[in-house]
């Protein structure tokens, strides 16, 4: 079953976040997943939620989601993120 890795992400170091984002796509195919978003317009329809940047992430399931975040390859690049920017990640299953 598909999953969803989603994020939410304030960037506060832009510089340096566009280090981790030009490096990120070969590790995210590299796990047979794919960009359904990446950071395009958000428009509110509902509620108070407004993220500023919005990731949506597709994998074959959860397994082949986790085994990319825990991965040697995202691993050595997740640092700069957690430098450069505030985020949120979940992990969800697909209908």
């Amino acid at each position: 079953m598909a999953a969803y890795v989603i994020a939410d992400v304030e960037v506060t170091d832009p510089e340096g976040y566009a280090e981790y984002r030009s490096q990120t796509a070969a590790t995210v195919e590299k796990y047979d997943g794919r960009f359904l978003a990446r950071g395009g317009a958000v428009g509110v329809l509902e509620g108070t939620w407004s993220p500023s940047r919005l990731i949506i992430i597709e994998f074959p399931s959860v397994e082949r989601a986790r085994e990319w975040v825990d991965s040697p390859e995202y691993s050595a690049i997740k640092g700069i993120r957690h430098r450069t920017a505030l985020s949120n990640v979940i992990v969800i299953e697909g209908a």
